[in-house]
């Protein structure tokens, strides 16, 4: 992960920390273990300081197997780390310069392990890592990795507080009318609403054998004001900037429902490009609906769908719980929102299999138009996809990694530039081109989001300026 033969080469930065474990372990190496964790994953280097000029040299450890053996004796209790992420191969002493140290990787966590947290307190002992170093996840951060580490969906909870009432009729009549045309012969047509809503998930019965809505059955179904006292940050916004003067569509409007059901409904029909059936329609309407499933709806500034004449964006609350290159290469599903995603595949509308995002690549790619990105922003988490309309410029874009070849796909590339930088401490732009074998303008702007998101710094101008992870 770093070239231990150039450390000087190296300041900390959001994935590497150096400690000197002169005197021992140091108590602060459990906060960085659970900032990485909780964030990109990261190296601790044990035998190694920070000079003044930040650069990175190391010390002789005395006894750096006690040094192993207490890190993986305190990694393994419960009352120290929440949970052991380490493997034998990511704890290991190095010789560097004639100097011993110990090299830790810490992975990031998967999101059913998360918060990582150490001091058996998980309010006190939460951390995410910045460029500046390790933070105490906020109360609002620690308790939506919570809601995504539970096993359960979060949209499958009880509201048992809420009546069935709250749900708006009219998108119901609607929904069960698209479900008629989609399945005209489900078992669940002749259904009265009630048994219907109960067999879909949008309902269940309490503890006092009254009907109420599921968390599901509210944000497909229900109205702004009283999805908002369950959801107080929830908000849907459409803009659509195509014509002289924007128009919006908001939940918060009050000319109509405010659910993502009839949300989804009204934008993806301003989407389109071209008749209703074509393959890109159906991508678009791929992408709408991933957005509102995988949206964690506590979160912060709700879902954005912006339509330019030559780009859509779509951007919601919440991260990627299977991790971004692998949403990319699809196979796997893990929806934030399991009952909504059944909602939609009801009526022929998103992927069950975790194939819609590469779906969408392909589509785009067959138009001959650019190919969309994916870009994952932290505190607040979010995630926006990006489907631009405009011609592509052929890139060379078979990559080599571990001897095998790969699609050049953003999340890809993006995590190669941090591999890269990691390794190499910093890089230019035409090099970096060089590795993913795509032109310096598209490494320039893979570049340029990852400084936007706080992960690469710059330094210097025009043909002199590299680039390094953020320190």
């Amino acid at each position: 992960m770093i070239d231990l033969d150039h450390l000087e080469k190296y300041t900390e930065n959001n994935r590497i920390e150096a400690k000197k474990a002169l005197g021992g372990l140091p108590h602060s190496i459990w906060e960085t273990y659970s900032a990485f964790a909780n964030t990109l994953g990261g190296v601790i280097l044990l035998g190694v300081e920070e000079y003044r000029d930040k650069t990175l040299h190391t010390v002789d450890l005395p006894d750096p197997e006690a040094l192993v053996r207490e890190f993986l004796e305190s990694a393994n209790d419960p009352n120290k780390a929440s949970v052991n992420l380490l493997t034998s191969r990511q704890i290991r002493i190095e010789e560097v310069n004639g100097d011993r140290i110990i090299v830790i990787e810490v992975p990031r966590a998967p999101r059913y392990d998360k918060p990582v947290y150490v001091g058996g307190d998980p309010v006190c002992g939460s951390y995410w890592r910045s460029g500046e170093g390790d933070h105490r996840l906020t109360a609002e951060e620690l308790e939506a990795m919570r809601r995504d580490a539970a096993v359960r969906t979060q949209d499958m909870r009880l509201l048992k507080d809420t009546e069935l009432s709250v749900l708006c009729a009219e998108s119901i009549a609607a929904y069960r009318q698209c479900m008629k045309n989609s399945r005209p012969h489900h078992v669940w047509t002749d259904l009265d609403d009630c048994a219907f809503l109960l067999k879909l998930g949008a309902a269940g019965t309490g503890e006092d054998g009254s009907v109420h809505p599921t968390a599901a059955g509210l944000l497909m179904f229900g109205r702004t004001q009283e999805i908002l006292r369950e959801y107080p940050q929830y908000c849907l916004d459409f803009r659509d900037e195509t014509g002289e003067t924007e128009e919006r569509y908001l939940s918060s409007s009050g000319s109509w429902s405010g659910n993502i059901f009839d949300f989804y409904r009204c934008v993806s029909g301003r989407l389109q490009a071209g008749p209703d059936d074509a393959p890109v329609n159906k991508a678009i309407r791929e992408a709408l609906a991933n957005c509102l499933v995988n949206a964690d709806y506590y979160g912060r500034k709700g879902i954005v769908v912006v339509r330019k004449k030559e780009l859509i964006t779509m951007s919601n609350p919440g991260d990627f719980r299977v991790g971004l290159d692998a949403a990319r290469a699809g196979g796997q599903s893990d929806p934030r929102n399991g009952v909504i995603m059944k909602m939609f595949y009801l009526i022929d509308i998103g992927e069950r299999a975790g194939s819609g995002i590469p779906s969408i690549l392909y589509i785009w790619k067959q138009q001959g138009w650019s190919e969309p990105t994916l870009k994952q922003s932290f505190s607040p988490n979010r995630i926006t996809l990006s489907l631009p309309m405009t011609e592509r410029h052929d890139d060379k874009t078979a990559v080599r990694r571990n001897g095998q070849n790969s699609a050049a796909r953003t999340g890809a590339q993006k995590a190669m530039i941090i591999d890269y930088l990691t390794e190499r401490a910093e890089g230019t732009v035409p090099e970096l081109a060089a590795l993913l074998g795509v032109r310096d303008s598209r490494a320039a702007e893979l570049l340029a989001e990852l400084t936007e998101e706080g992960i690469t710094a710059e330094k210097g101008e025009g043909a002199n300026r590299t680039y390094k992870m953020k320190a």
